[in-house]
């Protein structure tokens, strides 16, 4: 069981890498001890929330698409359906995609939707940052690039997508 853990580790993390080496983009591997949310890993690694990717994987209309916002924020469903005009889009259920993404751990998928044949969308405030990091298929490994380069690459869609967790703390303004 542990080999085969381990063989999977290593092949999510290779196949993203190949990816990025083929096409000439720069980006630096970060190890870390094992995380389970975007959140974490960004607390494991030291980068701010709004920079570590958060890929949501939803179900537009009956076809499978990833959603990628800030780990700080959640995914506007709402938001997204009216933005792309679509009847119905909701959270994809674990058994929609856990063969889809080969070599992958469960939480762990790069924000690259076109390495999966899925549609890509990302949040426009967080597609303006300078740099994205996201998990690299493992637990244990994130990787971190130039936006620029996250964007020419993956080609995603962007569209105001991200709201702030329910429970989250609100802003206090004074009028």
């Amino acid at each position: 069981m542990m080999v085969v853990l381990y063989k999977e580790m290593v092949m999510a993390t290779r196949r993203i890498r190949e990816f990025l080496d083929g096409n000439s983009a720069p980006y630096v591997t970060i190890g870390h001890s094992a995380s389970y949310t975007a959140s974490q890993a960004a607390q494991s690694t030291h980068i701010p929330g709004r920079y570590m990717a958060k890929t949501v994987i939803i179900n537009v209309d009956g076809t499978l698409a990833m959603a990628v916002v800030p780990a700080t924020q959640d995914v506007n469903l709402d938001a997204l359906r009216r933005h792309v005009f679509a009847g119905d889009v909701r959270l994809a259920a674990e058994s929609e995609f856990a063969r889809r993404f080969e070599g992958c751990q469960l939480g762990t998928v790069p924000p690259f939707g076109d390495l999966f044949g899925i549609k890509t969308y990302i949040d426009g405030e967080m597609a303006r940052r300078d740099q994205i990091a996201f998990m690299a298929g493992t637990h244990t490994d994130v990787i971190v690039m130039p936006m620029g380069e996250y964007l020419r690459l993956a080609k995603p869609q962007q569209l105001k997508l991200a709201i702030k967790p329910l429970g989250a703390e609100c802003e206090v303004v004074s009028i």
